[in-house]
C-alpha cells in the first residue's frame, strides 16, 4: 500500500501501487493488532500451492438518481443519499486507482451520492495535514498503517465508525483485523485491502536450467541461490532506490529468526535497535546483499532499482535475466504482466523460507477512516466493510481482501485465489508489516529513518554496528523515547 504499503523513488505507495498496486509504510505507533504467531501453517500450506499453479474513471455519472440502496445479490443495505457528496483521498495510481473507482461507482448507484476521487501524495499523513489547514480534509481517507490511523486519531482527524460499519465489520472480518482499526478501543479503521509480503518469485526457466528447488529454510535458499549463480545468472534482484522493499526484508527475518514476541517488541520499540536480535537478522540479511554477485547489479545497482523494475528485470530476457529472484508481496503480479512472462509457469513463487523454527508471513493493507462524519460517510464506510465492494475490485485483479465473506472465485486466478484463500485462513494468527506500524518519521518517509538506514547498509553490509547505532538513534528521535 507500504508501493503502499505505499514509495518515494518515486514513492513507496506509487511503486507499490504500480505493482499490486498497494501496500505502503509510513507510520506507527502502537500495534493495537492481536498478533499472534507467526501466520498458521495454513498460510505456509496455501503459499506453498501457489508455484504448483501455473481503467477508466467510472466515477462520474450523469444523471445518477440514486438507488434502492440494495441490489440484487447485494449483502448491505445503504441508505438513499441523493444530493449528497464526499471525496476520498488515496495514494493509489494507474490501474488500482482505476479499479477503485469502480467500487466508489457502485456506491454512487445505489445510493445517489456522488463521490470524488481525491489523489494524495505520500506521505499521505502530510498531506492531509495540509489539506485539514486548509480547511478542506476529504470526507474519508485511505490510511496505509496501523501507525496512521493512531496519528490521525491523535491529531483529532479521524472520527470512529457508527454502529452500521462496525456491524458490517464484526460480520466479515476476524477480529484481529479489526483489532488492527482500533485505537483506545474504538474502531476507526475499516482495512479494505490487504497483502501478503512474504513471499519471493523466481523465473522458473533459470530454476530449471540451474537444476534449482524450491527452498524451504534460509539454508536451502543459499544454496539455491549459489546454484543459480553457478549457472551464469545473478540470483536476486533488490529495490534498494525503494527504501520500503528493504524493511520488508528485514522484517521477514526477524519476525521468523527472533520471534513473535521480539518481533512486537521490536514494533513496539520496547527493545532497541542494538538489541542482539536485530544485530543477528542483520548478519542473516548481509548473507544476501553482502554475498559478491548475488544481487544484480551490487550494491550500486541496487541503489538505483525502483520496485518496478525490480520485477520486471527477473521476468525479461529469456533465460538469462538480470536476475532469477524478487523477494515482495502477492501485488507483484502486476508488474509481471508488464512482461512476457505467465503467472504460475514462467513466474512461480515460493513462501519466504524459515530462518528459525518458522518461514514468516508478514501483512500489510489500507484502511479507511473517516475524517468527516455524516450520513453519506458512514454509509460508504459501511460499504467497504462489506463483501459487495471488495468483490467488485476482487475481480478486477491485483487486489487482495482480508473480508472473510468475499467468494473466492471472486479473484481472477488460481495463483491469487490461493494467496486469497491462505490469507483468510490464517485468521488472527499474524503480524502487521513492522514499519508500517513505526511513527512514520521513522518507519515511511523516503531518504530518512530506517528506510535510509537499510539503503546505507544495502551498500555497506559490513557495518552492522553502525547500523544498528543509526536505526536506534532514528528510532528514539521518532518514538520519543
Amino acid at each position: 500500500m507500504r508501493s503502499t504499503l505505499r514509495t518515494r523513488t518515486p514513492s513507496r505507495n506509487e511503486s507499490r501501487n504500480q505493482s499490486k498496486n498497494a501496500a505502503r509504510k509510513a507510520n506507527r505507533a502502537t500495534k493495537s493488532a492481536k498478533p499472534a504467531t507467526t501466520i498458521a501453517a495454513a498460510v505456509v500450506a496455501g503459499s506453498l500451492l501457489l508455484a504448483a499453479c501455473g481503467g477508466s474513471d467510472d466515477n462520474k455519472k450523469d444523471g445518477n438518481t440514486g438507488g434502492s440502496g440494495k441490489e440484487s445479490g447485494a449483502t448491505v443495505t445503504l441508505p438513499k443519499l441523493n444530493g449528497a457528496t464526499l471525496e476520498v483521498a488515496a495514494v493509489w495510481t494507474g490501474a488500482e486507482q482505476a479499479n477503485f473507482k469502480k467500487v466508489l461507482a457502485e456506491f454512487e448507484k445505489r445510493t445517489g451520492a456522488k463521490v470524488t476521487f481525491v489523489p494524495a501524495q505520500d506521505p499521505i499523513i502530510n498531506f492531509l495535514g495540509s489539506k485539514i489547514a486548509g480547511g478542506s480534509p476529504p470526507d474519508i481517507a485511505m490510511l496505509p498503517q496501523p501507525g496512521a490511523i493512531k496519528q490521525a486519531v491523535d491529531k483529532k482527524w479521524a472520527k470512529p465508525l457508527g454502529t452500521d460499519a462496525v456491524k458490517e465489520l464484526q460480520k466479515n472480518y476476524s477480529q484481529g483485523w479489526q483489532d488492527i482499526g482500533k485505537v483506545g478501543g474504538k474502531q476507526y479503521g475499516v482495512y479494505y485491502k490487504a497483502a501478503n509480503k512474504s513471499l519471493i518469485w523466481y523465473n522458473a526457466k533459470v530454476f530449471e536450467n540451474a537444476g534449482a528447488k524450491e527452498p524451504k529454510t534460509w539454508s536451502e535458499l543459499m544454496t539455491t541461490a549459489q546454484a543459480v549463480y553457478d549457472s551464469g545468472v545473478t540470483p536476486f534482484s533488490v529495490p534498494g532506490a525503494d527504501g520500503w522493499p528493504l524493511t520488508d526484508w528485514f522484517e521477514n527475518i526477524y519476525l521468523s529468526q527472533a520471534g513473535p514476541e521480539k518481533y512486537d517488541q521490536l514494533a513496539q520499540h520496547k527493545i532497541k535497535w542494538t538489541d542482539p536480535s536485530v544485530k543477528a537478522a542483520l548478519t542473516t540479511l548481509a548473507q544476501v546483499w553482502g554475498k559478491k554477485d548475488f544481487v544484480a547489479g551490487g550494491a550500486k545497482g541496487a541503489l538505483q532499482t525502483e520496485f518496478p523494475a525490480s520485477v520486471t528485470q527477473t521476468f525479461t530476457g529469456g533465460d538469462q535475466p538480470k536476475a532469477a529472484m524478487v523477494f515482495e508481496g502477492d501485488f507483484v503480479q502486476v508488474n509481471i504482466t508488464q512482461t512476457k512472462a505467465k503467472v504460475g509457469t514462467d513466474a512461480k513463487v515460493f513462501p519466504f523460507p524459515a530462518v528459525g523454527d518458522q518461514a514468516p508471513v508478514v501483512s500489510g493493507g489500507d484502511a479507511a477512516v473517516i475524517l468527516k462524519d455524516s450520513k453519506a460517510a458512514q454509509a460508504l464506510a459501511t460499504f467497504l466493510a462489506s463483501p459487495d465492494a471488495a468483490t467488485i475490485q476482487a475481480k478486477l485483479g491485483g487486489y487482495l481482501s482480508p473480508n472473510k465473506n468475499v467468494d473466492n472465485s471472486a479473484y481472477p486466478n488460481p495463483v491469487q485465489q490461493k494467496i486469497a484463500k491462505a490469507l483468510i485462513a490464517a485468521g488472527d494468527d499474524f503480524r502487521f508489516d513492522m514499519s508500517d506500524q513505526a511513527p512514520q518519521a521513522f518507519g515511511g518517509t523516503p531518504g530518512k529513518g530506517e528506510w535510509k538506514d537499510l539503503q546505507d547498509f544495502l551498500k555497506n553490509p559490513k557495518d552492522i554496528a553502525g547500523t544498528q547505532a543509526k536505526l536506534e538513534s532514528d528510532a528514539a528521535a521518532a518514538y520519543g523515547s
